[in-house]
């Protein structure tokens, strides 16, 4: 996702078009999740229109088609399959990862349908796969099962951290969205292959400060209390050679690039000594309305 209307100053410039935003979202961020092929797969024109919008060593990380995660569930789908990366090859070198999205009604005894698809995918490209069954957080055998095949395959196991969502109560119609949208899992943290990806589903900067004003007694944990797990996994990633992927989100994606930039700013410090991350900032300084999304690795 690199189009909001929220971002306008903070991102794109006040005078931007609308068909210019990816261009100007590509001179900040290095990454973004694709998430408009989930819903279809794009024709070959606006494929086109992406590459020569963003620099070469930008990355985009796209879902493959609903079509085939959920209503196929990865199966009888061949076809289907080789068209969207038929339509998606100009893409294929700038795109970091492709992602597997499955639904949570696909569970362990779906794992060899995995597998075999696994098998049909292309050859020499990165893939992620992210899964909602409950099964596969049980730390039981339906789970070592899974990470055995991704690791295997040399497939990335996708993380989802919403605790941060999950931890507000229903204050607002953006956070009661977000519940209903997003999954509540357990946090993981297991590097399966070389592209770790991280979803961190966070709160807007402000929030808990504003509903504490109204109930003093309210406590409830912020990003930062969260994030302070990834401060120390990403590095450790970073150290043995992996090239871990950070996608920051919060409830209504309003402001999630000034929470991106700001957690990012706290990994810069904490790996200073060892590992020199680029500099990431916004065109202008912070929008007073808080609340957004925003992608980053590195």
């Amino acid at each position: 996702m690199w189009s909001h209307q929220h971002w306008q100053s903070s991102v794109y410039g006040a005078t931007t078009k609308q068909a210019d935003r990816l261009a100007r979202y590509a001179t900040i961020f290095n990454t973004v999740e694709g998430n408009t092929s989930f819903y279809a797969t794009p024709n070959t024109q606006t494929v086109m229109n992406w590459h020569s919008a963003t620099p070469d060593d930008f990355r985009f990380t796209f879902k493959l088609p609903q079509l085939i995660t959920h209503q196929r569930q990865l199966q009888h789908c061949q076809q289907e399959l080789m068209e969207f990366f038929r339509v998606m090859s100009p893409l294929a070198e700038k795109t970091g990862l492709w992602k597997i999205q499955l639904p949570a009604y696909f569970g362990p005894e779906q794992l060899t349908t995995l597998a075999h698809f696994l098998e049909m995918l292309p050859q020499g490209l990165t893939y992620g796969v992210e899964v909602r069954h409950l099964a596969f957080f049980a730390k039981g055998e339906a789970e070592r099962a899974l990470n055995r095949l991704l690791m295997d395959k040399q497939v990335n196991r996708i993380i989802m951290d919403s605790r941060p969502l999950f931890a507000l109560p229903p204050a607002s119609e953006a956070i009661i969205d977000a519940h209903k949208k997003k999954p509540q899992l357990p946090v993981h943290a297991i590097a399966t292959a070389n592209a770790p990806v991280v979803r961190f589903i966070g709160q807007t900067d402000g929030t808990i400060e504003a509903l504490a004003a109204n109930n003093d007694k309210l406590q409830i944990k912020n990003n930062d209390s969260f994030f302070k797990n990834w401060l120390q996994q990403l590095p450790l990633w970073i150290k043995e050679g992996r090239e871990p992927y950070l996608f920051i989100h919060t409830p209504d994606n309003q402001t999630a690039p000034e929470l991106a930039v700001r957690l990012y700013q706290q990994l810069q410090q904490q790996i200073a000594a060892e590992i020199c991350l680029p500099t990431v900032k916004l065109h202008t300084p912070p929008l007073a309305d808080p609340t957004s999304q925003m992608q980053l690795s590195w």
